[in-house]
C-alpha cells in the first residue's frame, strides 16, 4: 500500500488507542499489528467493492440491453419485480429496491450486519444504475435475449456474491429456510422460482414463462461458473505456522467450528526430518468466504489455503447454530 496511506492508517490507530485507553500507552509492536490488520481489511473492502460494482454494471446491461425492452422476465426477486412492472407499470428501479428490502432485513438477522449493509449498497447501486445509465437494445431475437440476458444477469449476481453481497434476495430467503427445515438451499430456490414461472404463465403468457425458464437456466449456470453455486458449502483447509491464531479467529470472529489435523510438512531436504504441523479445517458458506480470507490475511498472508465445494453439510455449527454477528 502507498506509504502515505499507510502512515495515515498508523496515525489513525494511534488516535484510536488514545481514545480507548488514555492511561496505557501502546507499544510500537501493538500499533504495527493493528495497522497491518486495518490495512488488510481496507484492501479486502476495496476488492469486494470492485466486485460489487462489476456485478451491478453487468446486471444492468443484462436487464436494460436484453430483458426489459422485450418484456422478458427472470427468476428470483428480479423476476417478481419484472412481473409487477409488466402488470402495474411501476418503474423497475423502485420495485427492485422495495421488494428486496424485506430480504435484506432478514439477511441482517440471519447472516450478518456487514453482509446486509453491503447488500443494501449493491441493490441501491443497481436501482440507481437502471435509472440513470442508458443502455441500447442489443437484439430482438428471443433466444439471444433469454440466453445473453440471463448470462449477464447471472454474471452480475455471481460477482456481487464474490464481493460478499447480493443483488437478489432469493438466496437469503433460501439460506434462512434451509436452516429451519430439511430442505437444501437449491431446493428452496427451485420451488420459489417455479411459483414465479407459474405466475408469469397465468398473468402474462405461457411463451413468456417458457423463455423465463431459459433465462433463469442461463443465469443460474453463469452464477455456478462464477462462484460454483451459492447453495454449496466450502470445505477449507488452512496450513500455516500460525494455525492456533487462525483457529481462534475462526471460532471467535466468525462463530464457526473447526477441526485440527496433525500433519507433517512434506517439503524437506534429503536426510532432514519432516516438521510437524497442524492443519485447520473448517466448513463455511460461500457468503462467508470473503470474511474468512480477510481474517486469515490478518494473521498470515502466506498461509496455504485449499478450498473445495461441499454440496451440503449437516450438524456441527453450520445450520443448527445461527451465524454470529460479524462486526
Amino acid at each position: 500500500m502507498n506509504p502515505i496511506i499507510r502512515n495515515i492508517i498508523i496515525e489513525g490507530v494511534k488516535s484510536r488507542y488514545k481514545k480507548e485507553d488514555k492511561d496505557k500507552k501502546p507499544t510500537d509492536k501493538q500499533i504495527q499489528k493493528k495497522a497491518e490488520n486495518l490495512e488488510v481489511e481496507i484492501k479486502h473492502e476495496i476488492s469486494d467493492f470492485i466486485y460489487l460494482i462489476i456485478g451491478v454494471l453487468s446486471a444492468t446491461f443484462g436487464l436494460e440491453g436484453f430483458l426489459l425492452p422485450n418484456s422478458f422476465i427472470d427468476g428470483g426477486v428480479t423476476g417478481i419485480s419484472l412481473i409487477v412492472r409488466e402488470l402495474t407499470g411501476i418503474q423497475l428501479p423502485i420495485l427492485i429496491f422495495c421488494i428486496n428490502l424485506p430480504f435484506l432485513i432478514l439477511g441482517f438477522f440471519a447472516i450478518s450486519k456487514r453482509f446486509a449493509i453491503k447488500s443494501v449498497l449493491g441493490i441501491l447501486f443497481l436501482s440507481l444504475s437502471l435509472y440513470f445509465i442508458p443502455v441500447p437494445t442489443i437484439t430482438e431475437d428471443s433466444i439471444l435475449i433469454a440466453t445473453f440476458g440471463g448470462f449477464f444477469l447471472g454474471l452480475g449476481i455471481g460477482m456481487a456474491i464474490r464481493g460478499g453481497a447480493i443483488i437478489d434476495g432469493t438466496e437469503v430467503l433460501a439460506i434462512y429456510i434451509s436452516r429451519k427445515t430439511s430442505m437444501t438451499v437449491g431446493n428452496v430456490i427451485l420451488v420459489f422460482n417455479v411459483l414465479i414461472f407459474l405466475t408469469a404463465a397465468y398473468f402474462l403468457s405461457v411463451e413468456i414463462a417458457l423463455y423465463a425458464i431459459l433465462t433463469y437456466f442461463a443465469a443460474s449456470k453463469t452464477v455456478d461458473f462464477v462462484i460454483d453455486g451459492v447453495e454449496e458449502f466450502m470445505g477449507v483447509s488452512i496450513i500455516s505456522e500460525h494455525n492456533e491464531e487462525i483457529r481462534k479467529a475462526i471460532v471467535n470472529n466468525l462463530g464457526r467450528g473447526c477441526t485440527i489435523y496433525k500433519a507433517q510438512n512434506g517439503f524437506a531436504k534429503e536426510g532432514q526430518p519432516l516438521k510437524d504441523t497442524n492443519v485447520v479445517y473448517t466448513v463455511i458458506t460461500r457468503l462467508e468466504m470473503s470474511r474468512l480470507k480477510t481474517e486469515i490475511d490478518k494473521i498470515d498472508h502466506e498461509a496455504f489455503i485449499i478450498m473445495a465445494s461441499v454440496k451440503d453439510a449437516k450438524g456441527g455449527m453450520i445450520k443448527k447454530k445461527p451465524l454470529k454477528k460479524l462486526k
